[in-house]
């Protein structure tokens, strides 16, 4: 199984990297190919610049969902919604492909350094990826990321253990 698996932030210090770097650990058997979204860097999204042509980066994120089977993505929260960075590589995404997402099954997993974890980022891609091809058949909010982890791993034994329950729901979409 191919998974892309990505943090949605161009953060080179991401708290959601590190999170979804933890979770696909736990996938042994699948080959993983971890994005960096700063190599996706373009121009901020405009109709004006989509009438003149959509950039390579955009086909090629688009290319690279193509060949997932499964998708994961750590969704960084700023301002209660998507990173720009993100935001701007989803714009161009939906213009090239309407269905982004291609349908593939999706873990979204998103944390925070505060107690809510992201659940606003999360509330939002929830109710919106699915437009746009999302299936999304996990979710995990991890909360104050700084009290709940360290050295790879998620390290409160209640939240550990509702991470692994939602890594197996994921697995088992994969089959």
């Amino acid at each position: 199984m191919n998974i892309l698996a990505f943090a949605a932030t161009n953060s080179s210090t991401s708290i959601n990297l590190q999170l979804v770097k933890s979770v696909t650990n736990q996938l042994e058997g699948h080959n993983i190919q971890l994005l960096d979204i700063n190599d996706y860097e373009m121009p901020i999204y405009s109709q004006d610049r989509n009438n003149t042509g959509v950039p390579q980066q955009a086909l090629d994120f688009n290319e690279a969902i193509k060949n997932a089977d499964a998708i994961i993505i750590g969704l960084a929260e700023h301002n209660g919604t998507f990173s720009t960075a993100f935001k701007n590589i989803f714009d161009w995404g939906s213009r090239v492909e309407k269905s982004f997402f291609q349908n593939k099954p999706m873990m979204l997993l998103s944390t925070s350094p505060g107690p809510r974890g992201g659940q606003s980022v999360m509330e939002s891609a929830s109710s919106i990826f699915p437009y746009f091809g999302g299936n999304i058949k996990a979710q995990f909010s991890l909360p104050s990321f700084q009290d709940n982890f360290s050295n790879g791993t998620v390290t409160t034994t209640e939240l550990a253990e509702q991470l692994k329950e939602k890594i197996n729901i994921f697995k088992t979409e994969l089959f």
